[in-house]
């Protein structure tokens, strides 16, 4: 893990963004002005800085869970040192869970097994399934060091749903997915008979199927994909390479393995995509990649935000320029403004990384720019806590270890349901904070019963004559409106 960490990063600072570092600090005096101009806006925040001991280095970011913490894992550190896994005695990786406060509970170390076979170097985030655990991939290790799919209860008991060997796939990099036939969907960076990674499916059970092997033929449908998969509102699911006979691919797939190329990129419109797409209101997906754009601060540009449309019409929406980040490896999330935040691995005032805000139409915002002291290269996206505000994390910090940062910027609180869609008589999730007391549930209006299980969770049913529209949860401090419309299906 430490030899692969070492290589990326070399590669970042050498070829994707540190050739703007000098042009950064050559005009620290208007990157002050604007920092401060964006302090007066948001609340910047350290919660934990990783020791080593109980993790060290993510890679991956967050997500809130149904009991109102946040969930995530680190790719090195924790209480077991394994040659197996790091050829050093950093550590393997850990799961952990941390309150929106700050306060950090390792729930459990990987390769705490002989030779690591429950896994090692977590890079990718977690999901949480319908029933209440969490669904993650390891890098590495395994009982055959390729990898592993795994399954961990809230409380650290692991279970190893599967071992790649190579021939199914190799070194998963991106989250998972669960949709609702309640079954897991995702993809491997390498393996396959090509080497060049996979599409796969799996079941809670942990049978695996291959659905698509990567740089078949003339590897025109790409290959190394990095990220997860999303399901769009037409049951198919779309996702990025970053390589192959171009510059990297954006694909959509169906669940049963039917691939179509829609944009293979060429440098200037963008270069090796890493994350995950996401679905906006407006029925687009966005995405960013880690090189190209037209900028030349960069020795092979610094990145780029882009819009695609289902049928595969490619808008630039931004060329980053170093001084306002570079290398945005972590894909965007839509907040509750309508607008999409994410982070660069690279560049801003001090050449740490950044937060950064853009709108649909292009306008980019310097949110937060790293000084080393508080983070230093995020590697992962945001997540947007019910409570209004982003969570994410930093690869490495003063420390050279990471730590877990918020960043509040005036957002108000929310509520989500899981799933975001159902037909009528579908039971439905619906996570907040301070739901205690709750008197009102409605889906677009339309009254339904429900139960509160906790101030952080209701469980209630898709009422009959429903529609598509916002569910909204009225409590004694006000009526909470869900983070994207309640999709009602036939």
């Amino acid at each position: 893990m430490k030899d692969r960490r070492e290589q990326r990063n070399w590669i970042s600072r050498m070829l994707l963004g540190r050739a703007g570092t000098v042009l950064a600090r050559a005009i620290v005096l208007v990157s002050a002005v604007i920092t401060v101009q964006l302090a007066q806006a948001q609340t910047f925040t350290t919660l934990h800085e990783f020791d080593g001991t109980d993790g060290s280095n993510p890679y991956a970011g967050l997500i809130q869970a149904t009991d109102g913490n946040l969930y995530g894992t680190t790719s090195e550190g924790g209480a077991n040192n394994n040659s197996s896994c790091t050829g050093d005695t950093v550590g393997c990786g850990t799961f952990f869970k941390i309150t929106p406060s700050g306060t950090l509970t390792t729930l459990y170390s990987f390769c705490a097994q002989s030779n690591c076979t429950d896994g090692a170097g977590p890079t990718a985030g977690l999901v949480q399934a319908t029933n209440g655990n969490f669904y993650g991939t390891a890098f590495s290790g395994g009982a055959n060091g390729d990898g592993t799919v795994f399954e961990i209860t809230p409380a650290g008991v692991l279970t190893t749903l599967h071992s790649f060997d190579g021939t199914d796939g190799e070194n998963p990099e991106g989250s998972l997915i669960q949709t609702v036939n309640g079954n897991f969907y995702g993809t491997t960076s390498g393996g396959g008979t090509s080497g060049t990674g996979t599409v796969f499916e799996i079941t809670p059970k942990g049978t695996l199927t291959t659905l698509h092997i990567f740089c078949q033929g003339d590897c025109t449908d790409g290959a190394g994909p990095k990220g997860a998969l999303v399901q769009a509102v037409n049951g198919n699911f779309y996702g990025t390479t970053s390589g192959g006979v171009s510059s990297g691919t954006v694909f959509e797939i169906t669940p049963a393995g039917t691939l179509t190329t829609l944009h293979s990129f060429e440098g200037a419109d963008g270069a090796s995509p890493f994350d995950a797409l996401i679905q906006a209101t407006d029925g687009n997906f966005y995405g960013t990649t880690t090189q190209g754009g037209t900028s030349t601060a960069c020795s092979f540009g610094c990145g780029t935000v882009f819009k695609i449309t289902p049928a595969g019409t490619l808008t630039t929406l931004h060329s980053f320029e170093s001084t306002d980040g570079s290398s945005p490896y972590a894909g965007l999330i839509q907040a509750t403004d309508g607008n999409f935040y994410g982070t660069t691995n690279g560049g801003g005032a001090d050449g740490d990384g950044t937060v950064f805000e853009i709108t649909a139409s292009g306008t980019l915002s310097t949110v937060h720019s790293f000084d080393h002291t508080d983070g230093d290269e995020p590697f992962a996206g945001l997540v947007q806590d019910t409570n209004g505000t982003f969570y994410g994390t930093t690869e490495f910090a003063g420390n050279h270890n990471g730590t877990v940062f918020s960043v509040a910027v005036g957002l108000v609180p929310f509520v989500e349901t899981q799933p975001t869609s159902g037909k009528v008589g579908a039971a439905v999730k619906i996570l907040g904070t301070n739901l205690t007391g709750a008197t009102s549930v409605s889906f677009n209006g339309t009254a339904a019963t429900f139960t509160v299980l906790s101030k952080s969770e209701i469980t209630t049913t898709v009422p009959a004559d429903a529609t598509t529209g916002k569910v909204e949860v009225t409590t004694s401090k006000g009526t909470l409106k869900s983070n994207t419309k309640f999709r009602v299906t036939p």
